[in-house]
């Protein structure tokens, strides 16, 4: 043991999570229609597998791209030597572009500002590196993705202080939650170097509003501290409101080529948009040149296949395609949402309501035992083991009310999604028969013990009368 580094033996990485535990259990036992129809079906990926069709028939349209080819000529050798950490300048004038496009053409980006990372992953681990040294904290409004506490924390000693959101007001940042975020910090002698959120929201497959914005604005303005946008789901708003990106807030408030443009920076990917999480195409955008400088040298630690950039840039730069391909996948997207949000209400269930992402924030606290943490552990294992469906409990994401699940559902068929319904119908249903039974059962009991006393205090006043006599 003593060979080995702290990194290397500790506990830290967070992979006992619930959240990944799940999928361990999955894999053991996947669900296959034909060959295993009754393993456990997952519903705990955020994967978008609902426009392949698109991407493949672009490919099929596109052989050039597919077969490292320009203008008929082979370039395979010119990619497979091409190393340099900057990016192909194609790719990357491409990727802004099709950015640009998801958020309306209302903001542009420049290429020079932005850096390729082997998917949001490294993104986000990059830029703690950049603006945290070990023992600072980030802020983050919970809940929040389960992996953030690796990317963010195992390997660069940065520490996670909750902005604790909650249900009664849609789980939205408030200021006042805010200020006990970076107080409760101060206590634990910890610098905020800034704070990090999701938008479009995952889990809550929700976007933010423009007073959340402007309100993240003005906390980094007055503590002067840095702001992360991760933004990886901005192309998967399906339905109003608008996905508001944070350059636009800030272009509209005037702030450009301020101290305040600079403190914030924006995560993206291709991940959840393109559906594309194994290509691990990921991005930093930054108005601070040093933190692009600085990003940039890391990046060497996990760059994006010059194969990869050539097929992509060529794909992004047919603006015909990606027009259709935005337009179909949000249909899709808002088709499928509808169709979980249905079948969680037959059978009895009920979810926070989104408009993005390829999960739902579910509301089972009905079905805990108890308002606990613990009940909710209990409830997950029955739909685990039991039900057989691998969905995410609420504690895995920090959420500090226990009963809260998130259920992906753009990473598997339509029929597949009918039988996890079904499955889960059925749950809850011989749940509500059995609490019934369990009911009556008492009621039961309860009649018997009262027509029992009766029958005692009866009898002792009856004999009492006798005595008396």
């Amino acid at each position: 043991m003593g060979l080995l580094s702290r990194k290397a033996t500790c506990n830290s990485h967070g992979q006992d999570s619930s959240y990944f535990l799940g999928w361990q259990e999955y894999e053991k036992n996947p669900y296959d229609e034909v060959k295993n129809p009754r393993g456990i079906i997952q519903m705990g990926l955020a994967e978008n597998q609902l426009s392949f069709d698109l991407l493949e028939s672009w490919l099929a349209k596109n052989p050039d791209a597919a077969g490292f080819k320009r203008d008929g000529q082979s370039i395979f050798k010119e990619l497979a030597l091409f190393q340099d950490y900057h990016g192909l300048p194609a790719f990357k004038k491409a990727l802004v572009d099709f950015m640009a496009e998801i958020r309306g053409n209302k903001v542009t980006f420049d290429p020079n500002r932005i850096v390729l990372t082997a998917g949001a992953t490294s993104a986000n681990e990059t830029l703690m590196f950049c603006l945290a040294e070990q023992g600072d904290a980030f802020l983050l409004p919970t809940p929040y993705y389960p992996g953030f506490d690796r990317d963010l924390k195992w390997r660069t000693g940065v520490e996670i202080v909750p902005i604790e959101c909650s249900s009664s007001n849609r789980f939205q940042i408030t200021a006042s939650a805010l200020e006990e975020a970076y107080e409760q910090a101060q206590r634990k002698n910890l610098r905020v170097k800034g704070v990090l959120v999701t938008n479009p929201s995952n889990p809550l497959g929700t976007t933010m509003t423009r007073d959340e914005l402007d309100l993240l604005v003005n906390f980094i303005t007055d503590k002067e501290i840095h702001l992360i946008s991760d933004e990886i789901y901005s192309g998967t708003v399906f339905s109003s409101p608008v996905f508001v990106s944070i350059v636009e807030v800030l272009k509209d408030r005037n702030l450009e080529n301020t101290q305040v443009w600079e403190r914030v920076h924006i995560v993206y990917s291709l991940s959840k948009d393109l559906g594309l999480p194994g290509f691990r195409v990921g991005a930093i955008y930054s108005n601070d040149p040093i933190v692009v400088a600085a990003a940039t040298k890391m990046s060497s630690f996990g760059l994006v296949s010059s194969q990869t950039q050539y097929l992509l840039s060529a794909m992004l730069s047919d603006k015909k395609f990606t027009k259709e391909y935005i337009a179909k996948n949000h249909k899709r997207l808002r088709k499928r949402q509808s169709k979980l949000v249905a079948g969680l209400e037959k059978a009895g269930i009920g979810c926070l309501e989104s408009n993005a992402g390829l999960f739902c924030w579910v509301d089972m606290r009905h079905l805990l035992s108890s308002d606990t943490f613990e009940a909710e552990m209990e409830l997950w294992k029955r739909i685990v083991y039991d039900v057989k469906l691998n969905i995410s409990p609420g504690s895995s994401c920090h959420c500090s009310e226990p009963g809260w699940f998130r259920v992906c559902f753009a990473n598997m068929s339509e029929d597949t999604l009918t039988l996890a319904m079904q499955r889960l119908k059925s749950f809850v249903g011989s749940t509500a028969s059995n609490d019934r039974s369990h009911q009556e059962m008492k009621n039961s009991r309860r009649k018997f013990r009262t027509k029992w006393v009766f029958r005692l205090s009866f009898q002792s006043f009856h004999d009492r009368e006798q005595d008396e006599r």
